[in-house]
Parts: C-alpha cells; sequence; structure tokens
C-alpha cells in the first residue's frame, strides 16, 4: 500500500523556481552567518528539556592549581566549569563505609575547556549565572648558589655539623 504524497511534493515543486530565483538573485554569506552565530549565544534553555533548577544554580570558571603531592603541572592549563554547592542537596553519610553521598547530580560534573573565553560562552549559551575565578599565580623568588655566600651585614649563618 503506497502513501500519498502528492500534496507535499506539489508544495514542495511550486516552491522551488521561488528558492532557485530568490538564491540567484541574493547569495548568502555562510562566513558572516556562522561568526554570528558564535558570537552571540543563543539560550540553549529554548531547545533544552533541562529542568529550571539547573537553570538557576551559579557555576564557577576556574583554573585549577598545582597538587601539593607533586612537583607537575600536569592539569593546571585548563579552565573548568563546575556547580557550586546547594545548602539543603539531601547530603548524607553511609554508616557502614563513612562515606559522604548526596542527591544532588550536578555537584560530581565538571567540564574542562582550552580557555576562560570558552567556558564563558558556554555558560552564556546555556543561560547559567556564573562568576570567574582568576588564578593565583606562584611567584618564585630567583635564586643563585652565589648568594649563599654572599656578604650581609646581619649576623652570621654558622652551620655546626657535629
Amino acid at each position: 500500500m503506497a502513501r500519498a504524497m502528492s500534496t507535499s511534493m506539489r508544495t514542495l515543486k511550486s516552491e522551488a523556481p521561488a528558492v532557485a530565483n530568490a538564491s540567484a538573485s541574493q547569495k548568502r554569506d555562510l562566513v558572516a552567518e556562522q561568526v554570528d552565530r558564535i558570537g552571540n549565544p543563543a539560550p540553549v534553555s529554548i531547545v533544552s528539556d533541562a529542568p529550571n533548577s539547573l537553570h538557576q544554580r551559579t557555576v564557577r570558571i576556574y583554573q585549577p592549581a598545582k597538587p601539593a603531592t607533586s612537583s607537575g603541572k600536569a592539569g593546571t592549563k585548563d579552565w573548568r566549569v563546575d556547580f557550586d554547592i546547594l545548602q539543603g542537596s539531601g547530603r548524607w553519610e553511609s554508616p557502614l563505609m563513612g562515606w559522604a553521598s548526596t542527591a544532588d547530580h550536578q555537584q560530581a560534573l565538571s567540564m574542562k575547556f582550552d580557555s576562560a573565553e570558552d567556558a564563558i560562552h558556554f555558560c552564556e549559551k546555556q543561560g547559567w549565572d556564573f562568576f570567574v575565578q582568576e588564578p593565583n599565580k606562584a611567584r618564585i623568588p630567583p635564586k643563585s648558589y652565589a648568594t649563599n655566600f654572599k656578604y650581609s651585614p646581619e649576623k652570621l649563618r654558622l652551620y655546626q655539623t657535629k
């Protein structure tokens, strides 16, 4: 049994010459349209089926610090986005293992971005309230071996080995 699609085909055929004539007389600037789409974020909440509680949460954009237990700086170049902890989020502790649990599924969500601008653009597009926490840069004073023997008028440093 075949479905009759003549009405939809008829409308497509009747609109096809009008579209062809319009495209011939006016060319689209696809690059400008793409730049406009990237530059002006449209809210995703229009098509998203996310609950309203997600859109009312505040997110933090930050650059993680170097771990204190290692000297490497791996994972500190990217920027992260994570959700703040809600006060009444149903937190509890397991009496058997002592693990802390929560009913807040967004608390464990963390996203990585290459730059702060990318993270800001993403949060604007999602319609989230956000704040950017600037990283604290480590100040490493210049050191040299010669300063160990430099004269200073203060008390002499005497090290005894025995």
